[in-house]
């Protein structure tokens, strides 16, 4: 009797751990599959796992500096200068974004040009420009450093590379249309993102790669009045002379003629009254 009590509670304790071990197993299943679900929903919301944020690459090799300069200058010859610059720019492997020329009159002339040069020649270039005035007017550099700038933006799209490659792989493992259409619009947003950084690093190296200068020319020249030869022909000028006298003449007889012949009546009637008082006054003094 007791030998089948012990069987009897010797098999109870086995039952009993089996029944914890499957327990246990089921706990262990349902926790994983928990955070596996867990880590779909961070990844349809774009967060995926809390997104590292991408380290920064620290000090940078090569500052990034946007560099501008404007300068006034004199020139004896500004067409010829225009022309110098521009060969500079070609030269350098710049490119020229505009150029005008104004002219008021024939002594003053003025015109500018905007170019943009390599950044390693931009010092260069300046010294060059300057070198073909007369005189420096003015100028004016300046720099505005925007490396840390340019970092952030690499780091962040190191990061919304890495959420795009994880995206992926879920698109790739997704079995159900709800978890594929909400993966794709995930993914559309941060491809968008990365678009975003990718111009805006772009335009930081272009504008960091060239710098802008913008020259003023102004043409240091004094025109010398020519001499008029008319001025100085003499026969032309005693000819002139002479008609404009004859003219004259002509001009003063034909008003007499004019005046006498239209006013002939009067004239007459005058004249008449003139011999009679003339006549009566001659009487008068005899008697």
């Amino acid at each position: 009797m007791n030998r089948k009590k012990m069987m009897f509670l010797f098999s109870l304790f086995l039952l009993l751990a089996a029944c914890s071990s499957n327990e246990k197993d089921d706990s262990a299943s349902e926790s994983h599959d928990e955070k596996a679900s867990s880590k779909m929903d961070a990844s349809f919301s774009g967060n995926k796992e809390p997104e590292e944020v991408a380290e920064k690459e620290g000090v940078t090799d090569e500052r990034k500096v946007i560099h501008q300069a404007q300068l006034e200058l004199k020139v004896k010859n500004l067409e010829k200068a225009q022309i110098k610059i521009e060969n500079k720019v070609d030269e350098y492997g710049g490119y020229v974004v505009e150029s005008n020329v104004y002219r008021e009159d024939e002594e003053l002339v003025e015109g500018t040009i905007t170019v943009r040069v390599p950044e390693a020649r931009f010092q260069d270039f300046l010294a060059d420009s300057e070198g073909e005035a007369s005189e420096v007017v003015g100028r004016n550099v300046t720099g505005q450093d925007v490396t840390e700038q340019y970092v952030d933006l690499k780091a962040r799209l190191k990061s919304k590379r890495a959420v795009e490659e994880r995206l992926l792989a879920f698109m790739q493992d997704a079995k159900k249309t709800e978890d594929l259409l909400k993966i794709s619009s995930d993914l559309a947003v941060v491809q968008e993102e990365i678009e975003q950084l990718t111009g805006q690093m772009k335009y930081l190296e272009n504008q960091t790669s060239y710098s802008t200068v913008t020259i003023t020319f102004i043409q240091d020249r004094i025109v010398v009045p020519g001499i008029d030869n008319k001025e100085l022909n003499t026969w032309e000028r005693t000819k002139k002379q002479l008609a404009t006298s004859a003219n004259l003449l002509l001009k003063a007889g034909s008003g007499i003629i004019v005046f006498i012949i239209g006013n002939l009546p009067i004239l007459i009637i005058l004249g008449g009254a003139g011999a009679v008082v003339h006549w009566a006054l001659k009487r008068r003094g005899k008697r």
